[in-house]
């Protein structure tokens, strides 16, 4: 294994990149110079960034480097498919701790640039610095849309349909399968985790995948949503953030929430409610969008999208509809980077 000291900043960073190959037109000057070129002349440029910490966002107990590193640029590009557009470029930088060695280095970023290659994407820089508190990663995603195509969160209307690709909880479900297994692990030297039956799970929380699909799905179908983002905190959080930058209210349909089994099984076997699980788990990197009323025989028709509920006035609220009729308001009680400390919901809103 090679100390990081023994090649320093620059030729860490001449390792990692001196490989990297460029996909996009608008990339005119990578890695190599003391800023990237891009050229956008036609299109509108959207930015976003991600801020991961070892502790507060993974464990690397269990989580492998490379799936880490692929998982990092995933929830990025995530970011750009939700406002409707194509992630072109990325940047990345590193706070590295001691115990990191050049090889662990190479690992993060070998699943960092399969994401990129599956994705068609440029990585064209960033930075690498130590870190006295583990492993931090900032990623930043540049990605472009014609200016009419962009889609805000603050697009929905009374009426439209709420939409929601794939399906919820999984993610989250798979988190608690890690954590379980941890936990068992503990003072074993020839631990085995115990997945069996529920791979599925323990993908969805460890490689997840952006949705192109989805957005390339609707395009095709010439459907443009009137609001859109994604599932990044839980459903119950991203649907007030619509509602609120729309001024409008909701109506969700418990029995359509798409939910998989391996996830009704798991929340079964930790006595959880399943609908929490689905309402508030988060990093299912679904896309959660509204849809003219009007679109439904349309959106009905594609693949991987279910019709939730529907938009409502504002002082309506945000409710979800219980199987018996019950209308419940929606809390977000999805995750919250600020929180002292992660609390399990109390109930299914």
């Amino acid at each position: 294994m090679t100390e990081i000291s023994q090649l320093g900043e620059f030729g860490l960073i001449h390792r990692l990149t001196e490989t990297l190959p460029v996909v996009n037109a608008s990339t005119r000057k990578s890695v190599g110079d003391d800023a990237a070129v891009l050229e956008y002349p036609d299109t509108e440029v959207l930015v976003t960034t991600d801020l991961l910490l070892e502790g507060v966002h993974f464990d690397l107990t269990y989580v492998p480097l490379k799936h880490l590193g692929y998982k990092s640029a995933i929830v990025n590009f995530s970011d750009i498919y939700a406002m409707n557009g194509t992630p072109r470029q990325i940047t990345v930088s590193l706070g590295i701790s001691k115990r990191f060695t050049v090889e662990h280095i190479e690992e993060l970023y070998a699943g960092i640039r399969l994401a990129c290659e599956i994705y068609g994407v440029d990585l064209v820089g960033g930075d690498t610095t130590s870190s006295r508190q583990g492993l931090v990663i900032s990623i930043s995603c540049i990605g472009d849309a014609p200016k009419d195509q962009i889609v805000y969160r603050d697009g929905a209307k009374d009426t439209d349909l709420i939409c929601v690709s794939g399906d919820l909880g999984s993610a989250y479900m798979g988190l608690q399968l890690l954590e379980r297994e941890k936990v068992a692990s503990a003072g074993q030297k020839d631990f085995m985790p115990n997945f069996a039956g529920k791979e599925y799970l323990v993908e969805r929380q460890l490689k997840p995948e952006a949705r192109r699909d989805i957005v390339r799905e609707l395009a095709e179908a010439g459907i443009k949503p009137t609001a859109m983002m994604d599932v990044s905190d839980g459903l119950s959080s991203e649907l007030l953030h619509i509602c609120r930058q729309s001024h409008t209210g909701c109506r969700v349909y418990e029995d359509r929430i798409p939910i998989d089994y391996q996830t009704a099984v798991m929340a079964e076997e930790l006595g959880m409610n399943l609908v929490t699980a689905a309402m508030n788990g988060g990093e299912d990197y679904e896309l959660l969008f509204t849809v003219p009323l009007h679109m439904h025989d349309a959106i009905s028709k594609l693949e991987g999208i279910k019709v939730i509920g529907h938009i409502t006035k504002e002082d309506l609220g945000c409710m979800l509809v219980t199987r018996d009729g019950a209308e419940l308001p929606i809390k977000a009680q999805g995750w919250n980077p600020l929180a002292d400390a992660a609390q399990p919901p109390e109930n299914p809103m």
